[in-house]
């Protein structure tokens, strides 16, 4: 596991061996864990967003988003 991006909102980590990457709301507690060609995806839009526009406001922005909806609440025993 590799963490690829942090900030006070999110965390994007990394797991190289399942080909697939975990989005982690931090205000929300919740996450969603992207593998294929979900991950594959994701992946590209990543990618796709300007290197003139890539600070944490944009990337968050487009965390939210791609979150909504399809998060999952995490649940401590």
């Amino acid at each position: 596991m590799d963490v690829i991006y942090s900030s006070d909102h999110y965390w994007v980590l990394a797991y190289p061996a399942q080909q697939g990457f975990e989005l982690f709301d931090k205000e929300s507690l919740s996450t969603l864990f992207l593998q294929g060609p979900l991950a594959w995806h994701f992946r590209n839009a990543m990618e796709g967003i300007p290197e003139a526009e890539r600070d944490e406001e944009t990337i968050d922005a487009f965390l939210d988003d791609y979150c909504a909806g399809s998060a999952r609440p995490i649940v401590f025993h």
